[in-house]
């Protein structure tokens, strides 16, 4: 089996398992990952130290399935971990352990699954429909338009996952969103967050 066969047969189980845990918009909560893990019957253990390159790993042996996750870990960040370590548990489950840091990324277990992740949260087909819904064409995509499109769809894949599919699918051109200040871009089309908000009127009630 080719590279984009394995990678086209995992983004097809990503849907197979959305429709089967009824998620049904671009935005998948660690809720949802929770439940699904339940019913997989995967257990998982909040890592309280800060590991340098490691977000999550996978476990197979004798005290069943165990999704090891970085505690503290923001929810976009969190869920897509979560949805990578189903990938290992749904495919990879016969290697007793799996886990993904910058070392092994080129790794096509792992790209695999980063594409599963990708396409459980928001799939691709989800994705094109929403840009043409914006107007947008091949080679039209700006930083700008995936920070209205996040914004709109409340999709909990990050601008990291929406630039690279971005990209990847030529709707923005290669390059062109990388270096990209997206919380900045953010703050100029809708205003600071609440928090900053809030910070600032201590700041002056001081």
């Amino acid at each position: 089996m080719s590279r984009t066969e394995y990678y086209e047969q995992l983004k097809a189980l990503a849907r197979e398992t959305r429709s089967r845990f009824q998620l049904d918009s671009p935005r998948v909560l660690r809720s949802d990952l929770r439940r699904i893990y339940r019913a997989e019957g995967i257990r998982i253990d909040l890592w309280p130290y800060r590991l340098k390159r490691l977000r999550g790993a996978y476990f197979n042996d004798k005290l069943g399935p165990t999704v090891m996750l970085m505690k503290g870990l923001p929810e976009d960040p969190m869920v897509f971990t979560m949805a990578h370590e189903l990938k290992h548990h749904l495919v990879d489950r016969d290697r007793p352990f799996s886990y993904c840091d910058s070392s092994n990324e080129s790794n096509a277990v792992e790209i695999g699954a980063e594409i599963f992740a990708a396409e459980l949260i928001y799939p691709d087909d989800n994705f094109v429909e929403h840009l043409t819904q914006m107007g947008i064409q091949p080679g039209q995509c700006t930083a700008e338009i995936l920070v209205r499109l996040k914004h709109e769809t409340r999709t909990t894949l990050s601008y990291a996952g929406l630039a690279k599919r971005a990209e990847f699918m030529r709707f923005a051109p290669s390059g062109s969103l990388s270096g990209v200040k997206w919380k900045k871009i953010e703050e100029h089309l809708y205003g600071p967050p609440i928090y900053k908000i809030l910070l600032e009127r201590r700041r002056k009630w001081r």
